[in-house]
């Protein structure tokens, strides 16, 4: 059981890491489309901070998930995790209020805070047994 238990933990940070990089990519190649997807729209003019501001947020956080997970430092990772959850907690929150949120928005920022808790907590928990 714990090693199913190691290797979803992995998977799972694995897998959001590279899903950041992607969205955070994907929010300075195509801002409006990203967006969009993320659960919002905003009218900007041609002015795409909001959208880099948020592209570099995810980018970096996904970079910090697989340079943890290559050098193996778990405790860290667990404990960026559990602290990263505010991310996911709070876009939730913005595409909450957002006049015309669909639920399935909602719905990938909330898996993404259970993933954040559950990961961060394992890492934390376990992070001397995985190691050795």
């Amino acid at each position: 059981m714990k090693r199913l238990q190691q290797q979803t933990s992995f998977w799972l940070s694995l897998i959001s890491g590279i899903g950041l990089l992607y969205i955070g990519i994907r929010f300075f190649i195509n801002p409006v489309g990203a967006e969009i997807d993320y659960g919002i729209r905003t009218i900007t003019n041609g002015d795409f901070s909001f959208q880099y501001i948020k592209g570099i947020r995810d980018f970096f956080f996904g970079l910090i998930i697989i340079f943890l997970l290559w050098k193996k430092q778990f405790f860290a990772l667990g404990f960026i995790l559990i602290l990263g959850t505010i991310i996911p907690a709070t876009d939730f929150y913005v595409v909450l209020s957002h006049p015309d949120f669909k639920t399935g928005h909602l719905i990938s920022h909330l898996i993404a805070v259970i993933i954040c808790l559950s990961c961060g907590f394992y890492y934390l928990n376990n992070h001397k047994m995985i190691a050795s």
